[in-house]
């Protein structure tokens, strides 16, 4: 079936009522199939389960779709991972992601372009009806506004997304390369489908403006706690959140400080960094750096937690989708697929003492020996890890990176910024950084990405970072592309010999260079053969 006929059959199947429900599905007790088009946007309780979901589709894509996670149920995690260098894939599920050998015909290129679009669509549907809504007296308009903000929230978010693994970066040429697609109206045949089928790939730059326009509506109309659902619902500061890092992407160094300051103090507190709350939600580093993970600990729900994607054992991304199952020990019940990877686990820069070593990671079997696993997600059996998608830690390393850049020399709160982040895993403070540990503004940086690189391994981070910083106008900071990885499957035998702080790494997947086509993927075949105006990227 092409692609644009999947979306919308999968759309109208759905009623428009936009609740995928399976076996696994809670969302929604009745069939999906229960509400005709014409009945989905007539009370406001069904107008609520149309909002959840797009959340949904967030999660999972929709029962049409294969979800397994996709785009954010822990997918965005996974292929994030994977395209970098700190996680070592162990066996074939993510081969092809972690070596580069994507086609326009493979899985996890197809997966996340299908379930992205397909959740873009089910929001824009809903936009539509909210305003109907509104309009006939069934929902009160600040409502209808407020649901609208949310799917422009996850709508920006899944725009994002797709620009970070299908077109070149921002700062490559001002944004002058091809972007995707911005969908902003519903396809659900007749003229809409028409108007895809004339639209062809805008550039990088222009696609931004248009997800920034929708972070802008969602931040000015989301409530500062959303009743719905804190964390899981968004939330004034998950669009802010989101503008900083966008910001960051499109190395707009002071608008993504001017972001930040909207919702960090002018005074942190770096030596006790759990006492600098946010202006906006009242966000908190929680004490201890696993304080916002593990499904027996309260899900990934804590005051670090900006915005998280749901999951929990009767609603989640499948034994393929959840990160428990695939990063997880065996000696745990996970599948031992993709283990922590020796080039950053012996980083002299990330010191012995820090207590991520010990809280966040163990030693761990696999399938084909032991390693160094995460323990960040912990239902093994369940599935039932949430995925964070913005933490606090973040909010705070962005900030810290765009206050380093825009200084003219080593700035004193880029530097408080990064303390706060590092000190809370530092049992000896006397170890934290001051300005004569920087010999330039471009030390700080180097320091600044690599306690992202430790803060948000096993969170599929890698990638967006590499991809922002290949065409850095610091030089000297821009990865050589993909970097080398240790081989496929190269961590291997009976005991931990390859890991140990300072101890030289052995790759053998070799680095693919930013001048190759294979950095961003290639556009599905069958969007292509679908959609001919739409232009593959150059080499596939």
């Amino acid at each position: 079936m092409k692609l644009i006929d999947k979306i919308i059959k999968n759309t109208l199947l759905l009623g428009t009522m936009l609740v995928a429900v399976s076996c696994e599905k809670v969302l929604d007790q009745q069939p999906y199939n229960a509400f005709t088009d014409e009945s989905v946007f007539t009370t406001p309780a069904r107008a609520t389960l149309a909002l959840n979901g797009v959340y949904d589709a967030a999660q999972t894509g929709g029962p049409s779709l294969a979800g397994r996670g996709y785009p954010f149920g822990a997918a965005t995690i996974q292929q994030g991972d994977n395209r970098g260098e700190d996680m070592v894939n162990l066996q074939a599920f993510y081969q092809i992601t972690y070596q580069g050998t994507y086609t326009p015909f493979t899985a996890n290129n197809n997966s996340m372009w299908d379930n992205t679009y397909g959740m873009i669509n089910k929001a824009n549907i809903a936009i539509e009806g909210f305003k109907k809504a509104a309009a006939s007296g069934v929902l009160p308009a600040a409502t209808a506004t407020q649901f609208e903000a949310e799917c422009r929230f996850l709508r920006a978010l899944g725009h994002h997304e797709l620009l970070i693994h299908f077109a070149r970066p921002f700062l490559d040429n001002n944004g002058a390369s091809l972007g995707v697609p911005y969908r902003d109206y519903a396809v659900t045949g007749g003229e809409s489908l028409e108007r895809v089928q004339k639209e062809a790939r805008p550039t990088v730059a222009a696609a931004y403006a248009k997800l920034l326009d929708d972070i802008n509506f969602a931040e000015a109309n989301l409530p500062v706690t959303n009743s719905g659902g804190a964390v899981i619902r968004a939330q004034k500061s998950a669009a802010i959140a989101l503008k900083q890092r966008v910001f960051l992407h499109m190395g707009q160094w002071a608008n993504a400080v001017a972001a930040g300051n909207t919702l960090i103090p002018a005074t942190v507190t770096p030596a006790t960094p759990s006492n600098t709350r946010s202006l906006v939600g009242n966000h908190a580093l929680t004490a201890t750096p696993n304080g916002s993970f593990g499904f027996s600990g309260g899900n990934s729900i804590s005051s670090e937690n900006i915005f998280t994607v749901k999951n929990d054992p009767l609603d989640n991304g499948s034994v393929n989708g959840a990160p428990a199952a695939m990063y997880g020990s065996t000696d745990l019940l996970g599948r031992g697929l993709v283990c922590v990877s020796p080039i950053i686990w012996n980083n002299t820069g990330w010191l012995a003492e820090d207590l991520r070593r010990t809280t966040l990671y163990r030693n761990g079997g696999t399938a084909i020996g032991r390693a160094m696993m995460t323990t960040k997600y912990t239902d093994y059996s369940g599935r039932g890890d949430n995925t964070p998608i913005i933490r606090w830690a973040e909010v705070l390393l962005n900030q810290a990176e765009a206050e380093a850049r825009v200084a003219t020399g080593v700035s004193q709160r880029a530097i408080d910024l990064l303390n706060m982040v590092r000190n809370r895993s530092l049992p000896n403070t006397t170890n934290q950084y001051t300005a004569s540990s920087f010999a330039s503004r471009v030390a700080l940086i180097r320091a600044i990405l690599l306690e992202r690189r430790i803060e948000f391994l096993a969170e599929g981070r890698r990638w967006p970072d590499i991809h922002r910083t290949a065409q850095d106008p610091i030089t000297e900071l821009r990865p050589v592309g993909i970097p080398a990885k240790v081989a496929n499957g190269g961590v291997t035998g009976t005991t931990l010999a390859q890991y140990g702080i300072g101890l030289s790494v052995t790759t053998g997947q070799p680095a693919i260079p930013y001048s190759d086509f294979r950095f961003i993927w290639p556009i599905p075949a069958i969007e292509i053969t679908t959609n001919p105006i739409i232009v593959q990227n150059p080499g596939y």
